[in-house]
């Protein structure tokens, strides 16, 4: 595979023979005659390994070397440094500067392809990890994003939901802003398990689950499976009189619906319950005080008639 070999040198003789000896082994040679050049041609031709001097007019190849990485900090393009010094302390500055190899002057074509060949390798083997590290990234973000939803409905689970509450309730009590949590139960649902059996019970949910979920507007809302045939809505930023729109809009969406369930008397359909807490600025509420609140409420709902929503007060 032909690839671009950028080769760095201010001798018009040394960057002729060089670029032979890349031109024998199959790749395109880009040549620069100093570093402000280099990095130019870098930054533009993207080559794969840069072949460099020390020594050149203007800014040498060590200070060539540091602008080349500081250009493309994210990328690894193998660096050889060339000299007619073989000391020790002018191999250890290359590597400093960035550099990954260092050859002495009159360069051999079969040492060259050697080096070459093996940074192409490593720079190959680094590629498949980096790939590998990506792919493991994204499984990792869609396990993380599914072990928060609730398998069922698509909805947040109940570990979601606990976390997302106490992250509001932290970040409420911080802002001085208002916050109400809306606790939903399905009337009657054990009637309906019972009587429609329950892969249709399943399906009452599912569609419960999409009208819970459209009536999150905006973005900080979220609703969640609390349990069983039991929902949650989470509504930063709102008060009670908020929450109760919510939940007549929810009552309305789902009465739209006419899910038919004949044990449900007097209503003949699937109707809901709801109890809404809201968050106190003033006082020390923690989640499960809240989660209290709403549910006392929600029993409120049901003790007196169902379909409907209660506030606590």
């Amino acid at each position: 595979m032909t690839r671009k070999i950028l080769i760095v040198d201010d001798s018009p003789t040394m960057l002729a023979g060089i670029s032979r000896m890349v031109k024998a082994m199959q790749h395109d040679p880009l040549t620069a005659e100093n570093g402000e050049r280099a990095v130019e041609l870098f930054l533009q031709e993207h080559p794969v390994i840069v072949l460099l001097d020390v020594n050149m007019p203007g800014i040498n190849g060590y200070e060539t070397a540091k602008r080349i990485r500081a250009a493309r900090p994210e990328e690894w393009v193998p660096i050889i440094f060339l000299s007619a010094s073989e000391y020790d302390q002018d191999l250890e500055r290359a590597i400093e500067s960035g550099g990954d190899d260092y050859l002495v002057k009159p360069v051999s074509p079969v040492v060259l392809s050697a080096k070459i060949r093996a940074l192409q390798r490593l720079d190959g083997m680094r590629r498949k990890l980096r790939e590998l590290s990506d792919e493991l990234s994204v499984a990792n973000r869609r396990l993380e994003q599914v072990s928060q939803l609730d398998g069922l409905t698509g909805l947040a689970n109940r570990r979601h939901f606990d976390q997302f509450m106490a992250h509001q309730i932290a970040d409420a009590r911080r802002r001085g802003e208002p916050f109400s949590l809306m606790l939903c139960d399905v009337d009657f649902f054990k009637s309906y398990n019972d009587q429609y059996g329950h892969l249709a019970g399943d399906e009452c949910l599912r569609r419960i689950a999409r009208v819970l979920d459209g009536c999150c507007r905006r973005g900080t809302d979220l609703a969640a499976r609390y349990g069983g045939e039991e929902f949650a809505l989470v509504l930063p930023g709102t008060v009670a009189a908020g929450a109760e729109i919510v939940a007549q809009r929810a009552r309305q969406d789902l009465a739209a619906l006419s899910i038919p369930h004949s044990a449900s008397q007097p209503f003949g359909v699937v109707t809901l319950s709801a109890g809404i807490g809201v968050f106190a600025l003033e006082s020390d509420q923690v989640p499960e005080s809240l989660i209290a609140r709403a549910d006392e409420a929600l029993y409120r709902a049901k003790e007196t008639g169902r379909d409907r929503a209660v506030t606590a007060r």
